[in-house]
């Protein structure tokens, strides 16, 4: 079946609200609905990184190893890089507001089965399924909320969108730790109850009436089956590489080639397949493909950013879970001020403009951080993070605009699932990348530095004469040299990371500029 013939039939099979689906909210039932959204939103986002710092104590509790344990995050993220692409098309069989309630609502279930889970197996159980029906939440609050919107003012319901999706996944360990430490770990799940109930009323009351054109179309099975096993592998790969050494594993190995060939089959079917799970063609439109690599690449390097700052704080600088969080916390706050107010005054600006000034923020901030040593104040740490709120407002809005810019109405679910994989996936692989290149430098470093750690050394001597009037000596003494060299080894490593990642983000500053978006114009809701 052609796009037009999809179309078509999609039309042929509407509801009888269809009409009324395209009609603009107004006044207080909006202001309702975007909250409502927002919730669904926050809730999603932020269990992909709520139950990381929790892992521990689950794997203590559960008896289980620590190193079994991060199955609790791998479950999930598989589960929902499977889901995720698969929106659009599930969309067009039941419904843009139809599927976002009962997402909503089975993620409601699944988090309350997931604090109830009696073990390890029944948790992993849970997990999965709320990955599973996690990926459609994302995906059609962004396109519910636009479509809720006058015109005028969808530049404003991207920015308040954005906002969830930026304070979540910065919040997310903070309140993990803290609910953790304060209660048990069952009630980072049992928050999104009420959370999810509210979403799924909000959405289910207000948009009665509003429900999007269904089609009645053949299950593409061959396309599913290949998407589950390839990016199923992918996703596992990347969650797992780290802690098993990456290609050193015969199960890692395994997982690439199975990755790389499924998703090359799943390639070749679903640009001939009439009825694809993934609508690949809409690549042919020039500003999705280019805004979809760009925001590909930098969420890649803002994410691995956000991975390895706390690390750096905790491992080297000696901070707590509950300090990096707050050392973290600041990049949320110029970011939460400016994205409404970008998102509303997009019409007259030239995103392009908008976008490289972000891509040119994070350069600034990455150089800056590079700058850091072992005796940097906190004072110091949290201002470059602040300044990157202005990057991070700067970035979300006006590059999802550029990408869903030219897309009509009806292919706008399927736009924004692919879209927002790319961002998970791509936040997946800068964490692989990023901890895998921090640590490694970071082993190099090391090795350079003790080659210079020498009896014969002024230094190295004037070092061990300090520390032997301190009182140590012998092994303690050759310990803390060893310390000293390691923590210098990963400041390195981490001044390093950030180096390259100020080069990325000027490469991305310039290559935003080959997009052409419409000039005042946000995604095509005219159809």
């Amino acid at each position: 079946m052609t796009d037009a013939a999809t179309e078509g039939a999609a039309q042929g099979s509407a509801s009888p609200g269809t009409s009324a689906a395209a009609r603009p909210l107004r006044g207080a039932t909006l202001a309702l609905l975007t909250v409502g959204l927002a919730f669904g939103t926050f809730m999603e986002v932020l269990d992909t990184s709520i139950a990381n710092v929790a892992v521990p104590t689950i794997s203590g509790t559960l008896g289980v190893a620590a190193s079994d344990g991060t199955w609790v995050i791998s479950s999930y993220s598989v589960a929902a890089a499977i889901a995720v692409p698969l929106t659009g098309w599930l969309a067009r069989r039941v419904g843009e507001v139809r599927l976002f309630t009962l997402s909503v609502l089975a993620f409601t279930i699944a988090s309350a089965l997931c604090g109830l889970a009696a073990n390890f197996e029944s948790l992993i159980a849970f997990r999965l399924i709320q990955g599973l029906v996690s990926g459609p939440m994302v995906p059609l609050s962004q396109t519910i909320l636009m479509r809720s919107y006058p015109p005028s003012k969808r530049g404003l319901a991207l920015g308040l969108w954005a906002m969830t999706v930026i304070v979540a996944p910065i919040f997310g360990p903070v309140m993990g730790g803290w609910i953790t430490d304060n209660y048990s770990w069952p009630w980072i799940f049992y928050i999104n109850l009420p959370i999810g109930l509210i979403s799924a009323a909000t959405a289910f009351f207000l948009l009665r009436g509003r429900e999007t054109r269904t089609a009645k179309q053949r299950i593409d099975a061959i396309g599913l089956g290949l998407l589950v096993i390839g990016v199923g592998s992918l996703q596992m790969m990347l969650d797992l590489g780290k802690d098993r050494d990456w290609f050193s594993s015969t199960f890692i190995v395994t997982l690439a080639l199975t990755a790389a060939v499924a998703i090359a089959f799943l390639l070749a079917w679903e640009i001939t397949e009439k009825t694809p799970v993934i609508d690949l063609t809409l690549f042919k439109d020039r500003n999705f493909a280019l805004g979809a690599l760009i925001i590909f690449f930098g969420y890649m390097a803002f994410f691995g950013s956000v991975v390895v700052f706390p690390l750096w704080l905790q491992t080297v600088m000696g901070y707590t879970a509950g300090l990096a969080g707050l050392a973290t916390a600041p990049v949320g706050l110029l970011a939460l001020v400016l994205s409404p107010l970008i998102g509303r005054n997009m019409h007259r600006l030239d995103l392009r403009m908008v976008a490289s000034i972000a891509f040119t923020v994070f350069a600034v901030v990455s150089l800056w951080n590079s700058t850091f040593t072992l005796d940097v104040p906190f004072n110091h740490v949290i201002l470059p993070r602040l300044v990157q709120g202005i990057g991070v407002a700067c970035f979300f809005v006006p590059m999802t605009t550029i990408t869903l810019s030219s897309i009509p109405d009806e292919r706008l679910a399927s736009a924004s699932g692919l879209s927002n994989f790319l961002r998970t996936l791509a936040g997946a692989i800068g964490t692989a990348i990023s901890t895998t290149y921090w640590e490694n430098d970071a082993i190099y470093h090391h090795a350079v530095l003790s080659e210079s750690v020498s009896l014969y050394s002024p230094n190295t001597s004037a070092y061990r004469d300090a520390l032997a009037a301190l009182g140590m000596a012998g092994n303690s003494l050759t310990a803390q040299l060893n310390d000293t060299v390691t923590q210098q080894g990963y400041m390195m490593a981490t001044n390093d990371f950030f180096r390259l990642s100020c080069v990325a983000f000027a490469l991305l500053a310039v290559l935003v500029w080959t997009t052409k978006p419409r000039r005042g114009g946000g995604p095509s809701m005219s159809h």
